[in-house]
């Protein structure tokens, strides 16, 4: 399943920090950045791409993209499982910055993490204060700290790439500056009723041939790339604010709240209140 993230388009990252007893999210992807800490889960299983796995009870893992990935319990039996997960958008770091000389290590990283990187031991026990430590930071300061990790990360001697170079999803690419413009009026006009004419008349296309587009580029019709962004936005105020699912409902667009419940738990398999009760415990940041 395709994951949506509750990070919108004016965010730099978010974090969630908690404590569970289980695994319970299905493989999946997205198109952001993921680094993954998790403590005291032996015996629990990895999935990235066509990497499957038995972790011990130190796990740090970069995914790229896109990459299909999850973990299971199977045979952890830790009650106290901690997972600390930071995701960010894929051009947080640009091309044009990361060609820089200085930032090459960082660039070859996450070129890398298209197919899933693991850390060793000693990295991820030089690096777990840091990364517990970003959620008390704030601004500015917590956007240089995520950096100053991944450049951590990007230099140890000791990464093993998990996936093969041959596992690639190629179907997820829409390297397109009409999709990515068209992205960008959705993202600032979700909370009202967008239409396929005037997003296509924005790219100078007519209606079918936008239809045909989207759908060729993203694999979903215009109407689903609508409500997936719209789902990301609901999912940000469902765990950033104490708005009723109701009032979150009309805020993000949807013509009524059965219409938003019954969409949300077909996207992301659980309902709004269940997802917010998921989420009710443990720290959220969006920086």
């Amino acid at each position: 399943m395709r994951e949506i993230i509750p990070l919108t388009p004016s965010d730099c990252y978010t974090l969630f920090s908690r404590t569970k007893k289980e695994f319970n999210f299905p493989l999946h992807y997205h198109d952001e950045f993921e680094l993954n800490l998790i403590l005291n889960a032996s015996g629990a299983k990895r999935i990235v791409g066509d990497s499957i796995e038995v972790i011990d009870d130190l796990e740090l893992v970069l995914i790229g993209p896109n990459l299909y990935h999850a973990w299971f319990t199977h045979q952890c039996k830790s009650k106290n499982i901690t997972e600390i997960t930071i995701q960010w958008h894929r051009d947080l770091l640009d091309d044009k910055l990361l060609c820089r000389n200085q930032l090459n290590f960082i660039k070859c990283l996450l070129e890398r993490s298209q197919r899933g990187i693991s850390f060793s031991k000693e990295t991820i026990e030089r690096i777990i204060p840091r990364i517990k430590s970003i959620e008390q930071k704030s601004g500015f300061a917590s956007v240089l700290e995520l950096m100053s990790i991944l450049h951590e990360l990007s230099v140890s001697s000791e990464i093993r790439t998990l996936s093969d170079s041959t596992f690639v999803n190629n179907q997820l690419s829409h390297n397109s500056r009409r999709i990515e413009k068209a992205f960008q009026y959705m993202n600032h006009n979700y909370d009202r009723g967008v239409t396929l004419g005037e997003v296509a008349k924005l790219v100078n296309m007519t209606d079918v041939s936008f239809s045909r587009f989207i759908k060729k580029r993203t694999g979903n019709t215009f109407i689903d790339t609508l409500n997936e962004i719209r789902l990301g936005h609901a999912s940000k105020m469902l765990i950033d604010t104490t708005h009723s699912i109701a009032e979150i409902s009309y805020n993000c667009g949807f013509n009524n709240i059965s219409n938003f419940n019954r969409i949300f738990k077909r996207k992301k398999g659980c309902t709004p209140k269940g997802f917010r009760d998921n989420f009710a415990s443990g720290t959220k940041v969006f920086i």
